[in-house]
């Protein structure tokens, strides 16, 4: 008998409801794959996107979406040798290569996959596979971001922004970030040395407020728009943009020709190396990540929702699902709404 389970799963490309709870049957394990149990995932920009159908062409329907997950293996394939039943793992599921992480079993492939950080849970661990192996990629990586530089870090009360400001400033480096007033105190309890509230000030006239003049060694793009134009305009002679939103919109960079800069865009790649890195941040009490709101997956439409619109009502951080359903009966926790 084909064994099943419970899985959330993308029937349309659309709006909040287009996911249905359904039974599906367990992956197989292949010889260099382990089978998790999955205690926690989480939802990211990433996840809308793809809902909404920014990736019609990479996403077959239907599909299980997802790409954080947390929770303890269960199986493990022929060829295996690095875990075992029972050890607690986290990771990011392949991006546009397979069943994602909305489910209560995930099959991946041993080389993505690493061993949870001890002193976070489930719910916190999942939080920060995607966002962290993003921003370790984007400033370690391709900025080369160094110890006594200045980096801006836009949106520092989002899910990735609140883990960049913590990794900037363990790596050493002086962060200027982006937030509403109502968030400062909250960004600067992460390590931000100094906040912009974007609502009030334009982002180029607060950095030459707050160096001088002399602008940041690096640009930490998480909102697009017009960023790559503009971002020159506050950067230092020899500066790098990192960004990790995909633009469809042309932008000029002349100005970035008149600062030697250099500009980088990320698309996350899933490895175990990244996660130990991290691990080990974490470990030492450097990195932890923040959760906004936790969830079960039968509400998995809502957790959309509230990311899409968190921002304006206080949201800080990630929405985490609890797949175990410990958290079936607790609303949305959103600090400060």
């Amino acid at each position: 008998m084909t064994k099943t389970m419970k899985a959330v799963v993308l029937t349309r490309f659309g709006g909040p409801d287009a996911f249905e709870l359904r039974e599906v049957p367990v992956p197989p394990v292949g010889p260099r794959q382990v089978r998790v149990r999955v205690h926690a995932t989480a939802v990211n920009p990433l996840d809308y996107q793809i809902r909404r159908g920014d990736y019609v062409d990479y996403v077959p329907l239907p599909a299980i979406i997802g790409h954080d997950i947390s929770g303890v293996v269960e199986e493990i394939g022929s060829n295996v040798h690095e875990f075992a039943v029972g050890d607690e793992v986290y990771y990011t599921p392949k991006i546009f290569g397979g069943a994602g992480s909305y489910a209560e079993q995930h099959v991946a492939d041993v080389e993505l996959v690493g061993r949870k950080p001890r002193n976070l849970t489930h719910l916190e661990a999942a939080s920060l596979t995607l966002v962290g192996g993003t921003v370790w990629e984007a400033f370690v990586q391709r900025a080369q971001l160094s110890v006594g530089e200045t980096i801006l870090i836009h949106g520092g009360a989002g899910g990735v922004g609140t883990i960049a400001i913590q990794v900037a400033k363990a790596i050493g480096a002086r962060v200027i970030t982006t937030a509403r007033a109502s968030h400062h105190d909250f960004v600067r309890s992460l390590g931000a040395d100094d906040a912009i509230d974007f609502t009030v000030e334009d982002y180029v006239e607060g950095v030459a407020r707050l160096t001088g003049g002399q602008g940041v060694n690096v640009v930490f793009d998480t909102i697009g728009g017009d960023a790559l134009t503009r971002s020159p305009l506050a950067l230092a002679a020899f500066g790098r943009v990192v960004s990790i939103v995909d633009i469809a919109k042309p932008q000029n960079l002349v100005e970035a020709w008149g600062k030697n800069a250099a500009y980088h865009f990320v698309f996350t790649r899933q490895n175990r190396g990244k996660l130990d890195a991290l691990t080990k941040l974490v470990e030492r009490g450097l990195v932890k990540p923040v959760i906004g709101a936790t969830l079960p997956l039968a509400r998995m439409s809502e957790a959309h929702d509230l990311l899409e619109n968190g921002t304006a009502r206080g949201l800080r951080g990630k929405v985490a699902i609890d797949v175990t359903g410990q958290s079936l009966a607790l609303p949305p926790i959103i600090p400060g709404a």
